[in-house]
């Protein structure tokens, strides 16, 4: 991703993501009513803090088969701009659930699964920080790293489909069905959350990452 023509797209993708989420019209639905824009934003958001996680422990693998602290310093980038994506889903859920629900926080089963994810990948900025040594911080860092996306997985989609939940895609059902979607929000949503906020998410970490090497020129003789 030398060219910046990714950049590009996703500068298109999140433009059309504000612009026809906020303009086109959406289906009149009891409950939800204008609130039902937020799917753009809020979904999107999880779809992109996956990615981003999973890019964080593709490097931390990469670090493993063979050492490299370019490789956890990308590791880092990507799981704390992943975070911060998991921080802004939760409060755009809030903000959704406290329209609709009644309350921000009603302790569904999603909303639990989403702040114990959220725990978990704040444990591993916890260990890496309070490991002084580098080569043993980056080795048990990487290591934690593939245990928090394992843990990921269950917590956001495996058991919240397994009970009952206020949001769609409890009780086995997918939570994504295209069917349960109006064809005009399809084409904010998917454009939305698979090129634009995922695009979105590398551009970030790839900025954190240029800075980092930056800070340490002098440890990776760059």
């Amino acid at each position: 991703m030398k060219k910046s023509w990714w950049k590009a797209l996703c500068i298109v993708m999140l433009l059309y993501t504000i612009i026809g989420g906020l303009l086109i019209n959406v289906p009149r639905k009891a409950i939800l009513n204008e609130s039902i824009r937020n799917i753009y934003f809020h979904v999107p958001l999880w779809f992109g803090m996956m990615a981003l996680c999973g890019a964080s422990v593709f490097h931390s693998i990469r670090f493993l088969r063979k050492p490299d602290l370019v490789s956890d310093i990308k590791a880092t980038s990507y799981a704390s701009t992943g975070i911060v994506f998991g921080i802004l889903g939760i409060i755009t859920g809030a903000v959704w659930a406290n329209y609709t629900w009644g309350k921000a926080w009603s302790n569904d089963i999603k909303q639990i699964g989403a702040a114990i994810a959220l725990l978990i990948y704040a444990a591993y900025f916890v260990l890496r920080n309070s490991i002084p040594d580098i080569d043993k911080r980056a080795r048990v860092g990487a290591v934690y790293n593939i245990f928090a996306f394992v843990m990921l997985l269950p917590a956001l989609w495996i058991i919240p489909r397994m009970m009952e939940s206020l949001h769609p895609g409890g009780m086995g059902n997918p939570g994504a069905d295209p069917r349960d979607m109006d064809a005009r929000m399809r084409m904010i949503f998917w454009p939305a959350a698979v090129p634009g906020f995922i695009l979105l998410g590398v551009w970030i970490s790839t900025v954190i990452t240029r800075l980092r090497k930056i800070e340490d020129k002098n440890l990776l003789h760059a």
